[in-house]
């Protein structure tokens, strides 16, 4: 039952000339003042939902794009921050590029954030997809084997020191400790300092193919499905709940998960999609180079396979495969329900702000879906929010 929504911003800054015949995303290049000015728009965000009662909002690590898509380098110094910005809402790292990090690092500074924040900062991981970030910052990503060793070894060792009061690890590409002595002993085990405070650590991870879901379910790490066709999401919602039935974990169908969306409220549906359309299209001439278009065709291919339609879809696909809701407020309503409906452990639907869309925009939407939309989903007087 769906209780709580969030965001998804990955952190663009306030793009010019958009859409499909607009500039073409490659030959964009700002300097550094319009990407200050993301992080003065994602406090202004962060107050708005937690003044309207959301319940998360998550934000992605990406590096060196001077084009403006994604500027959030560090996500749990960003969240700590936003903490200090805020007074309830939650703040989600989507994702933690773990590759890119030494395992230990990465858990010392989320368990700073931890402390300091009382909780507030959920932990999420991924492996990348970009290949100027990652191979730059030292890890595989073209050799996908390798970027899967290092990122399923990289989890290994940050779960022991989470979670063990001490701890050892020697796979084939960390040794902790290092094999010294210290203090005049051979050194065996080590201490995170400090560990968080909140453990189990809650850990998740974008869901981007059957491989990967079963991975999770079995791990244990709560998936994000985010701008899917219906088709994908149903199919990965029942594989999740499979996968973890297998591992020994009964879920309800759709527990563990959270349903992505982009959504735009007006007065009728054709007025909704003319108006979102120009941020629709801007997203995907930056992200479709890189293989993300999850949607599927009449028969079930997922876009871009043999015989399946590829290239930049159009809002209407978005619209027809329920992964981006344009309406009244209605119509909104009635396909969250139908969605919830299928799938009752789901609990969390989050919003993307879509790239092109000026913060204003964005944030006059989110009041409006949390006047005209969320009531609808309290439950039995309840808040939305739990």
């Amino acid at each position: 039952m769906i209780r709580k929504f969030s965001v998804l911003y990955v952190g663009q800054i306030e793009l010019d000339n958009i859409g499909r015949d607009g500039t073409p995303a490659d030959q964009r290049r700002y300097g550094n003042e319009p990407m200050v000015e993301a992080y003065r728009s994602m406090v202004d965000v962060a107050r708005v939902m937690d003044d309207e009662g959301y319940y998360c909002l998550w934000t992605a690590e990406h590096h060196f794009q001077r084009e403006g898509y994604e500027v959030f380098p560090n996500l749990i110094l960003l969240n700590t921050w936003l903490a200090t910005q805020t007074e309830r809402l939650k703040l989600g790292c989507a994702f933690n590029v773990l590759p890119t990090w030494h395992p230990i690092r990465l858990a010392e500074d989320f368990a700073v954030a931890d402390i300091v924040t009382g909780g507030r900062v959920v932990f999420g991981i991924g492996r990348g997809y970009q290949t100027r970030e990652v191979e730059s910052l030292g890890a595989p990503l073209l050799d996908q084997d390798a970027n899967r060793e290092l990122f399923e070894e990289g989890l290994e060792l940050l779960r022991k020191a989470f979670d063990e009061e001490s701890f050892s690890h020697h796979g084939k590409r960390f040794q902790v400790p290092a094999p010294v002595e210290f203090r005049g002993k051979p050194l065996t085990e080590v201490t995170l300092v400090p560990r968080p405070v909140n453990r189990p650590v809650e850990i998740w991870q974008a869901v981007s193919s059957g491989r990967s879901v079963g991975f999770m379910a079995r791990e244990g790490i709560h998936g994000m499905v985010t701008l899917t066709g219906e088709a994908l999401l149903d199919e990965w919602i029942h594989l999740y709940q499979a996968e973890a039935a297998a591992a020994g974990r009964e879920l309800e169908l759709g527990e563990g998960l959270c349903w992505g969306v982009a959504v735009y409220l007006a007065e009728s549906d054709d007025e909704a999609i003319r108006r979102m359309e120009p941020y629709h299209d801007e997203r995907y001439k930056w992200f479709e180079p890189f293989g993300i278009v999850r949607y599927t065709d009449t028969e079930g291919r997922p876009w871009g396979s043999p015989g399946a339609p590829s290239g930049s879809p159009s809002l209407r696909d978005g619209v027809a495969q329920k992964a981006w809701l344009c309406g009244t407020p209605q119509s909104v309503i009635e396909t969250i329900r139908e969605i919830e409906a299928r799938y009752p452990g789901l609990d969390q639907l989050m919003i993307h702000l879509p790239e092109g869309m000026p913060p204003r925009e964005f944030m006059e939407q989110l009041r409006l879906f949390a006047r005209d939309v969320m009531p609808a989903f309290e439950v039995r007087g309840l808040p939305a929010q739990v």
